[in-house]
């Protein structure tokens, strides 16, 4: 699968085969995640690997009851909780370097887009998920002060296919030298 195959192919996928994520498939992935860039080669990512059914169970509890992947969180054999050291992306000699202070999400995106599109080049599903109690989820997880809760991912095999949702059209959100005078 070529690169802009497996941007345009991945779908949020919430509904899982119960078959298990071998440890070989798992690392692929997780390596996917160690090779992604970020602010000065802070790699400010930390991955919690959750496999445990009372703990999925528990983090599933975390989302919102209109979740639309909440029922995913207990089917999927794995979790994939993102979580970020605070203080390290974005700053320098302990200060932020730019006004957008820490850039731990721009940096844990990133990573989690890796883990995504090598999760769908291997023929599994994901869905980001970030609407859910991180605080709670961090209680779960015994997440250190100095780190947070990001992101979480269900991973295993898609039981269904995703739809592709319709995409806006390149003039909607690219313009040449500045931006077009609105009316």
């Amino acid at each position: 699968m070529d690169l802009m195959e497996a941007i345009k192919g991945r779908r949020s996928i919430r509904k899982y085969k119960p078959d298990p994520v071998s440890e070989e498939v798992l690392r692929t992935i997780l390596e996917a995640v160690r090779w992604s860039p970020s602010w000065a080669n802070t790699q400010c990512w930390e991955v919690v690997v959750v496999k445990d059914q009372n703990v999925k169970s528990e983090l599933a509890a975390t989302l919102v009851k209109t979740n639309p992947a909440l029922s995913s969180m207990a089917e999927a054999p794995l979790i994939i909780v993102l979580c970020g050291k605070k203080g390290v992306s974005g700053f320098k000699k302990g200060e932020a370097a730019t006004v957008k202070g820490d850039w731990l999400m721009f940096d844990t995106g990133i990573a989690m887009q890796s883990l995504c599109l090598a999760a769908h080049e291997l023929g599994l599903g994901t869905v980001i998920v970030g609407l859910f109690d991180h605080k709670k989820a961090e209680e779960i997880l015994g997440v250190p002060q100095d780190r947070e809760v990001v992101a979480i991912t269900p991973l295993g095999y898609p039981a269904a296919e995703g739809v592709a949702p319709k995409r806006k059209e390149m003039s909607d959100f690219v313009f040449d030298e500045k931006y077009p005078v609105r009316k």
